[in-house]
């Protein structure tokens, strides 16, 4: 079983949106209307890498922007500025204000891993593996792939499957016979897109449910507690 880091397993989406809000109400200011977390955020950046968030949000502004590159001031009117302003922002609020784990997911990795479901978690983010490692939840999961990953490996950001589709490879386990847990509809329609077997959506905000469904997921709940788990995974021969 394949989870979506931020919103689904921290608590850390709110972080993410109000970092971005911040970041581009300061770009936008005198250029457009405020940054909007409800609609902005969930339709253009949630789920995303970093600077696809940041084209795809200013595309729907119909503002064009340098890229600039990795060595820009953070906040430079570039891509790039634009996201390395707010990768420093969330670093500096996670470090402040730490990281909470949604309860309901912690239960239901344990009772996966107790009935012999192997498990891994995948983000966008390069932060990733610092944020589960700081709740303490690394030792639930038998792979991470993160943002770090998809530079390595050159893998497209969500909605293309291929983040998806690495975790479901280091884990043996087809596409078609694993699930997905996402709360973001980029990320929705990636397990769509990667045929997996089962995608769950999170919304936790109690508006996405329709755009989740229509994204592709077979099941929306708005907390992971709703889900019942039974049987056991057959131990596989080697």
């Amino acid at each position: 079983m394949v989870f979506d880091t931020d919103g689904v397993v921290t608590d850390t989406a709110r972080v993410h949106a109000a970092a971005w809000k911040h970041v581009f109400d300061g770009f936008l200011r005198g250029r457009s209307a405020p940054f909007d977390i409800r609609d902005d955020y969930l339709r253009n950046v949630d789920g995303r890498p970093r600077l696809d968030g940041v084209r795809t949000f200013l595309a729907s502004r119909g503002i064009t922007l340098p890229e600039g590159g990795p060595d820009d001031e953070p906040g430079a009117p570039t891509v790039h500025g634009l996201g390395l302003a707010k990768d420093a922002l969330f670093v500096e609020q996670i470090a402040q204000h730490g990281v909470a784990a949604f309860p309901s997911t912690v239960a239901l990795l344990h009772e996966l891993r107790r009935r012999g479901c192997r498990t891994a978690v995948v983000s966008a983010s390069q932060h990733c593996r610092m944020v589960v490692t700081s709740v303490g939840l690394m030792r639930l999961f038998d792979v991470v792939v993160d943002g770090n990953d998809s530079a390595a490996l050159g893998l497209r950001g969500k909605p293309d499957p291929a983040l998806f589709l690495e975790a479901a490879r280091r884990l043996e386990v087809a596409a078609g016979e694993a699930a997905i847990v996402e709360d973001a509809l980029p990320g929705v329609e990636a397990g769509r897109r990667g045929a997996f077997g089962l995608v769950i959506g999170v919304d936790r905000s109690g508006s996405q449910e329709a755009a989740m469904r229509h994204a592709g997921a077979d099941v929306v709940v708005a907390d992971l507690a709703e889900l019942a788990v039974t049987g056991r995974v057959p131990v596989r021969s080697r």
